[in-house]
């Protein structure tokens, strides 16, 4: 049972971004698709700003939900969190698909937004939890897979009902997000409570049984499980001295260096949406016109051979992320899509002609000829490829492993709302930025993920191989590690 449980845990919980993936991938995807839609457009007529709007109203939820996501889960537990998260969608996702007004389009948006933030962070923190060190990585790519998932399932459905001559056109697409999130609340009750979080509320003898079935077929006397659970208890009563009692205490400079940590795990998740990859999501229809594809339809399947590509890229780290390292996967994938950026923007600059398009309100790039058309479609799915198999679903590994865990929550909470933050601000000014500079959107993307790349290099240690535990000597608190060495020797004295 051991690692096959944790591998189905693990599987059940990225439920939740294969709805997040069929939000945050469905939300990504499928709205790409239904801004396109002429159903959609005559309900809903909007240019380039109001179409940002419709974008960012989600993630303007998103990020007020993974803030209430570091409380919730210290609170409720992980695996509740999961629960209150799916049901909260499931009412924004009704919302959104009996939309008949711009405002309760919104509000859907911005409520289903609420529960997406929410388990962004809920979810690589839970994943990460139940997993053992060696395969924590895999695990917790398995989210982003899901996202991936979510986004290919997406795209294909779009391009499938585009043949509807009706407004159910666009509304069915918003209809099936909600399958997955009732799945998921299905789901939920066959999940196990975090063991880290079962020892941090006093119920020592659940975390034992569940490691037992984690690790050991249930074997509560298995010498895996014991040691595992001396490590989380031992860590528990060190960090319940100083515990975190607020949000500010993620600021303050000691051995521990959790300013440092935060940081690092604000930049990351900042720095994945400055890649540019969700404004290839959001607007891929609007890309695909600029690299000369002329009818919707076309427009669409280049789409979804773009989720496919995305989907299969992840793959990769799934595999090898535990033994090829974070800082290498970073590195390699932010020099991959810095490249392919700057070569579209080259390609749009040289060889592109601006017009306007009277039928959609918005500019577009003509290029010349059919070998520039090609190679914009070929680059533009060798970043989403770079992407998928690095900063994808690293973006997300990093952060969740790094804290320790009296501020694991609220820290992670923090992190991913900067995640939402940027992601809002992408969602809202790329449709203006198409709009006006074109091309020059696609060098900005390409300087910023040349620049993660340098960053990651000289300022992220390498996290690979390290228990949630080990952590701390990894950032260098040299006083809990003396704790620790002190408290086993007493125990095993004893």
């Amino acid at each position: 049972m051991g690692s096959v449980y944790v591998y189905v845990c693990g599987g059940l919980s990225a439920i939740g971004n294969v709805f997040g993936g069929l939000l945050f991938g469905y939300d990504i995807g499928v709205i790409s698709g239904i801004l396109t839609m002429p159903y959609f457009r005559k309900e809903f007529p909007s240019g380039p700003a109001k179409e940002g709007s419709i974008v960012a109203s989600l993630l303007a939820g998103c990020f007020f939900g993974a803030l209430a996501a570091g409380y919730l889960s210290d609170r409720i537990g992980r695996k509740y969190s999961v629960l209150v998260g799916s049901v909260v969608f499931v009412v924004g996702g009704i919302l959104q698909a009996s939309s008949t007004t711009f405002a309760q389009m919104y509000t859907g948006r911005v409520i289903a937004g609420l529960a997406v933030g929410e388990l962004s962070m809920i979810v690589p923190l839970y994943q990460s939890e139940i997993s053992p060190k060696e395969i924590r990585g895999r695990l917790v790519s398995l989210q982003q897979w899901s996202i991936t998932i979510g986004i290919a399932i997406s795209f294909w459905i779009d391009y499938a009902t585009l043949q509807i001559d009706s407004p159910q056109q666009w509304r069915i697409p918003l209809w099936i997000q909600i399958v997955p999130a009732i799945i998921l609340v299905i789901g939920t009750f066959f999940l196990p409570f975090s063991p880290r979080w079962l020892v941090d509320h006093d119920r020592d003898e659940e975390a034992i049984t569940v490691l037992a079935n984690l690790r050991s077929k249930g074997d509560r006397n298995a010498t895996v499980v014991q040691e595992e659970f001396r490590e989380i208890k031992e860590t528990v009563i060190f960090e319940r001295e100083i515990a975190a009692k607020s949000y500010w205490e993620l600021l303050k400079v000691g051995p521990e260096n959790i300013r440092r940590r935060v940081l690092l795990g604000v930049f990351i998740q900042a720095f994945q949406q400055l890649t540019g990859i969700n404004a290839i999501m959001y607007y891929a229809p609007q890309i695909f016109s600029n690299a000369g594809l002329a009818d919707n339809s076309s427009r669409l399947l280049a789409t979804g051979v773009n989720g496919l590509v995305n989907m299969l890229a992840t793959i990769p780290a799934i595999v090898w992320i535990d033994r090829l390292g974070r800082k290498p996967t970073l590195i390699s994938g932010g020099l991959l899509m810095g490249s392919s950026m700057i070569i579209i923007g080259s390609i749009l600059a040289t060889h592109g002609t601006k017009y306007f398009d009277e039928s959609l309100g918005k500019h577009f790039v003509y290029l010349d000829n059919k070998g520039s058309s090609y190679a914009v479609i070929v680059f533009i799915y060798v970043f989403v490829a770079s992407f998928a198999y690095s900063w994808g679903p690293t973006g997300w590994i990093y952060p969740a492993e790094i804290f320790p865990l009296r501020i694991r929550g609220k820290a992670m909470s923090v992190t991913t709302a900067c995640n939402w933050l940027f992601n809002f601000v992408i969602g809202l000014v790329v449709p203006i930025l198409l709009d006006s500079i074109i091309w020059g959107t696609y060098l900005i993307f390409g300087i910023f993920c040349v620049l993660m790349a340098a960053a990651i290099y000289i300022f992220y240690p390498e996290t690979k191989g390290k228990s949630l535990e080990e952590m701390d000597n990894l950032f260098g608190n040299v006083q809990k590690s003396k704790n620790l060495e002190k408290n086993e020797g007493e125990l095993e004295a004893a």
